[in-house]
């Protein structure tokens, strides 16, 4: 059937997941995310449908998909837009190939009862200080961090996040010179940065997503302020190490010096997936901010 076509598979410099129905997921599962670049979104019988540049066209259900990130050459129309928000799924505008995260469309929730009291932790500063706490507790579970500030906390992370780092380039035998990133000038990083940073941005992506359905505000954070996504990247780092550290340095390994967009996005997905990252998230989110969560699924 011609509107169940297979996307053409991608020429070597460009990364379009590769969408069928083969490779959709079931309905049982919600697929992480989907990257999407030149081409548009627009409904057909209340379903939507994914016209690429070359003219195939594609069904998604997108009922089963979490996010969708839009790279460049995209356009939506605006029923699009609305059976998207109504099937709970997150867009989020990014960069070629997702390195860069732009913005989100915020999804529609039934009650703002977790944003209230994620907004009533943040304004008090001692409750602040014991969200942020459980965060490091969950990432070094043996460091000390009774009476510590969230400033002597965020010195230990530092000092610890290096650590780490140096012990996965020992561990693959990777060389590292630290972590470097110059916006727009991706392709001037080591294999190591580039992999972080395309693997961060499409981490951000998810999380957006998923605090968005949740009822909650990604821009009320407890530990990173000053940025456009403080919750986000609050959450980002619990997820890291695996999802992001492990898999750049463990690519390097595999890529012996020549950068593969297809391969990263494939190994991220593919952990993102086996880690059941988005059936983690709510309970996680719950757990953290020691409140009961009004939408604890995040599907």
């Amino acid at each position: 059937m011609p509107d169940e076509a297979r996307l053409s598979k991608p020429s070597s410099s460009r990364l379009l997941i590769k969408v069928t129905r083969d490779s959709l997921p079931q309905v049982k599962d919600k697929y992480p995310f989907i990257y999407l670049e030149r081409g548009r979104l627009e409904i057909d019988d209340s379903s939507i449908k994914w016209i690429d540049c070359e003219a195939n066209v594609v069904r998604l259900p997108i009922a089963t998909v979490n996010c969708l990130l839009l790279g460049p050459g995209t356009s939506i129309t605006h029923e699009a837009v609305k059976v998207i928000a109504q099937s709970n799924c997150n867009v989020c505008w990014v960069g070629e190939d997702s390195l860069l995260f732009y913005a989100s469309g915020q999804t529609p929730t039934a009650d703002t009862r977790n944003m209230r009291e994620q907004i009533k932790l943040s304004a008090d500063p001692k409750k602040s200080v014991e969200v942020a706490r459980r965060m490091f507790v969950r990432r070094f579970p043996e460091a000390d961090l009774v009476g510590k500030s969230l400033k002597e906390m965020m010195g230990m992370e530092g000092y610890r996040v290096r650590a780490l780092y140096e012990q996965k380039g020992k561990e693959y035998s990777v060389g590292w010179k630290g972590r470097s990133f110059t916006p727009g000038k991706f392709e001037l990083g080591d294999i190591t940065n580039q992999v972080l940073t395309a693997s961060n941005a499409a981490l951000y992506g998810i999380l957006s997503s998923a605090v968005h359905s949740m009822g909650y505000s990604p821009h009320v954070g407890f530990i990173h302020s000053g940025s456009p996504l403080p919750f986000v990247y609050d959450l980002a780092d619990l997820y890291k190490e695996y999802l992001c550290i492990d898999l750049a340095f463990s690519l390097t390994l595999e890529m012996a010096g020549r950068y593969n967009k297809h391969k990263v996005s494939d190994a991220f997905r593919q952990r993102v997936i086996e880690t059941d990252l988005l059936g983690k998230i709510g309970q996680d989110i719950e757990s953290i901010l020691g409140v009961k969560n009004a939408r604890c699924d995040s599907q």
